[in-house]
């Protein structure tokens, strides 16, 4: 990887910090405050996310993405639960088997076309209720937009949140790119999380421009009752809250959120635009947020991975993802797809 010379496409993850939240965790920078959270700052974002999602919901401030889903869905999950979710969710792939080690309830997976849960993917498993030898699924978990880059229409996760509730069942949502959807469906965030009746959502900040900082909202109060204990419990707690809630304020107050989206967005339609002009790779998902899924030729994924660094999503079937960033440039895709047109031409 020559991540020093070429900006690559790996992750959203691997950007750096807008430049107005890091001049807002600078202007928090000043003097004492009381830490856990009870502080200026905090308060102030607390109510900020209130006005976003609806005056019901409660807001509790993590580290990690991880984090936030796994707390989030510890919260209503006892270990005789199970949780279902797509295979390829993040919840399932990407979280190193946290959600079974700290909440004990098993991931009952779907497989999925483009990553998207529905009800009739989901039936399979809705079943041996109040079974005492069979796990109790409790949460339907879906991410918006999905690992494959798709997004999630209102009515799609209304109906989903209306089998939960047939069920007895919670909707909980990993939102970490929840700002690449809400510009893709033109809506509020409140819009096609509260209104469409999910519980539990897992917010994020970190791979649109924050420094660090992911909360889980409860869009059903009751639900967070004895979350401040559970987020103890589970180390994330943090002491110096004031830096995550200073960069929230922001990035909600000033637009941050949707600017960057948009942006990012658009340099993922910019790349899909310039490889449809290439028969060699093929484009195998919607392109609805920053991610552009595509079969390459075997022969040019590491040469080009050394240029320009990316992740193989499915090595048989050479299956990579590229992920555009707040501060990717059609400058970098030109480049990148003027690399990849070498390789493939030389």
């Amino acid at each position: 990887m020559n991540s020093s010379v070429n900006r690559g496409f790996a992750s959203d993850n691997n950007s750096g910090i807008h430049p107005v939240l890091l001049k807002a965790l600078a202007d928090a920078n000043t003097g004492h405050v009381v830490a856990y959270g009870d502080d200026s700052y905090t308060r102030l974002a607390t109510k900020k996310f209130k006005q976003v999602f609806g005056d019901q919901a409660e807001v509790f401030f993590v580290l990690t993405g991880t984090a936030a889903n796994v707390l989030g869905l510890s919260s209503v999950t006892r270990s005789f639960n199970a949780i279902i979710s797509a295979g390829s969710s993040h919840i399932n792939v990407d979280e190193c088997g946290a959600p079974e080690k700290f909440n004990q309830c098993k991931i009952l997976t779907v497989k999925t076309p483009d990553g998207k849960l529905t009800p009739d993917l989901i039936s399979e498993h809705l079943g041996g209720f109040g079974f005492e030898h069979h796990v109790q699924p409790v949460v339907i978990s879906i991410s918006q937009p999905t690992e494959l880059g798709t997004v999630y229409t209102i009515s799609e996760i209304a109906n989903l949140a209306g089998l939960a509730k047939k069920y007895n069942m919670y909707l909980h949502m990993d939102g970490a790119r929840l700002a690449n959807a809400a510009v893709y469906l033109d809506l509020s965030f409140r819009a096609f999380t509260a209104d469409a009746s999910v519980d539990i959502l897992s917010f994020g900040g970190t791979k649109n421009g924050m420094l660090f900082g992911e909360s889980v909202v409860f869009l059903r109060p009751e639900l967070a009752v004895n979350f401040k204990y559970i987020r103890k419990q589970g180390m994330q707690l943090v002491s110096k809250m004031r830096y995550i809630s200073a960069q929230f304020n922001t990035y909600l107050n000033q637009e941050i959120w949707k600017n960057n989206a948009l942006h990012a967005n658009s340099m993922a339609q910019y790349l899909a635009k310039l490889i449809q002009d290439i028969p060699e790779i093929k484009i195998i998902q919607k392109v609805q947020s920053n991610a552009v899924f595509a079969v390459i030729p075997r022969n040019i994924i590491k040469p080009l991975q050394e240029k320009y660094f990316f992740y193989v999503w499915d090595d048989q079937a050479c299956i990579v993802r590229w992920m555009t960033s707040f501060d990717t440039t059609n400058e970098d895709i030109d480049s990148f797809v003027n690399c990849i047109k070498e390789l493939l031409y030389k």
